[in-house]
């Protein structure tokens, strides 16, 4: 289980295909701190350290991720958001996250204002699906690429969220324009409440 509240943008220093499994080797400040087996959220998508160094390690992203995520257009140099499975003594700053993702959406629109910036996603609107949670809600919480973000102006099948300075700087959000496709994870309360919202009709 993660925040939401990306720890560092690391980089893609080398990428490996393997039949239907892409072996991506990532390099961060805290390798050296990993271990072996350890969870952490790739641009929100939980996965397993299966080899490390000093200053790097490896994780393998299988074909289903692949299919539901933006891990297979990384390129070696790309930044990735890291963040470390949450510790269950600390503060949540941002929100319950499952490193899950949900889908992708694709920059549509980025409008600078006075200091900070407000991105436009589109993503792919299935109504069977958007009964189940999977949409946003005004002010409620989104993640984008494993950040924990509050939605604005949310329609059918777009949001927007506003990014300050500090979080355009130290993500990969730098690296976002139009046309530029992101991993996608609804707010998992929302979920679970029109679950049972299901179930009671």
């Amino acid at each position: 289980m993660f925040s939401g509240i990306v720890e560092e943008a690391g980089k893609v220093i080398d990428i490996r295909r393997e039949k239907g499994n892409l072996h991506l080797t990532v390099q961060c400040s805290f390798a050296d701190e990993l271990k072996i087996d350890q969870s952490i959220a790739h641009n929100g998508v939980c996965l397993t350290v299966v080899s490390k160094t000093a200053d790097s390690y490896v994780v393998t992203a299988i074909d289903e991720t692949l299919e539901r995520s933006n891990l297979g257009d990384l390129q070696v140099g790309s930044l990735v958001n890291l963040e470390r499975s949450m510790l269950l003594n600390g503060r949540l700053d941002g929100h319950i996250v499952q490193g899950h993702v949900d889908c992708t959406a694709v920059c549509i629109n980025v409008a600078e204002e006075d200091g900070s910036w407000r991105f436009t996603f589109e993503y792919d609107f299935d109504k069977t699906m958007a009964k189940r949670g999977y949409f946003t809600v005004e002010k409620g919480s989104v993640t984008v690429d494993g950040i924990s973000l509050t939605v604005c102006n949310p329609t059918e099948n777009t949001f927007q969220v506003a990014i300050i300075p500090y979080t355009f700087e130290h993500t990969n959000f730098c690296q976002v324009k139009r046309g530029v496709c992101v991993n996608i994870e609804f707010d998992i309360i929302g979920k679970y409440i029109s679950r049972l919202a299901e179930l009671n009709q």
